[in-house]
């Protein structure tokens, strides 16, 4: 895959296949290419050239057949701020035809069930990142596209969502993470950017990182 941004080639020629239940750590500076690559497996940007696919359909024509098959916890929440935790839930579970059982299970889980007719805007980050998760995992996803997933939560959070996000979960996953020692912990693949290349594609007994944040 190839995307540009204007004249910056923001991922240049990444080719890489991931096998169903299987995690993918994606490494690297800022600016290396790892949201790029997360946003287009996400069907929200286009490949300049190359080609995509995520379950089985070619990306961005067949993303509509996956796109409810998707979860994504993106460095932005996707919330809406004046809403409370449990009406951005609902919001998101009319989309996707799920029970209201299932938002006060997953609000219970992660801690927030006293507090989720709070709006989002009054949350802390940690909390904020709680409701992002719920979001994400509401409807069950097969593949779950998670940047930073572990930012701004305390060690009790952590192993709060860690069912609903982690191997857990049994969904194939692409993690981009700063935690280079976590991110290797979790893997089953290991792909290392720089500058929108793939200097490193390997699993984690092999992947010699020594190049990656010069």
């Amino acid at each position: 895959m190839t995307r540009r941004y204007g004249e910056r080639l923001a991922l240049d020629g990444v080719t890489l296949s991931l096998p169903a239940g299987s995690t993918l750590a994606v490494l690297g500076a800022n600016g290396a290419g790892k949201t790029t690559l997360l946003r287009i497996l996400a069907t929200l940007l286009r490949p300049h050239a190359g080609a995509a696919r995520v379950l089985g359909a070619a990306l961005p024509e067949e993303g509509w057949r996956v796109r409810g098959r998707i979860g994504l916890l993106a460095h932005d929440p996707l919330l809406y701020s004046e809403l409370s935790a449990r009406e951005n839930l609902r919001f998101h579970a009319r989309l996707h035809g799920v029970a209201a059982a299932r938002i006060e299970a997953l609000l219970e889980e992660v801690g927030l069930g006293a507090r989720g007719d709070e709006p989002v805007r009054t949350l802390s980050r940690g909390l904020t990142q709680r409701v992002a998760i719920c979001r994400a995992v509401l409807h069950a996803p097969e593949v779950l596209l998670l940047d930073e997933p572990y930012a701004n939560l305390d060690p009790a959070a952590v192993a709060a969502v860690a069912p609903l996000i982690g191997r857990a979960s049994g969904a194939t996953r692409v993690v981009i993470s700063h935690d280079v020692e976590g991110g290797l912990a979790e893997a089953d693949l290991v792909l290392g950017l720089r500058g929108g290349r793939a200097e490193v594609l390997a699993p984690p007994a092999s992947a010699d990182l020594s190049g990656l944040y010069r």
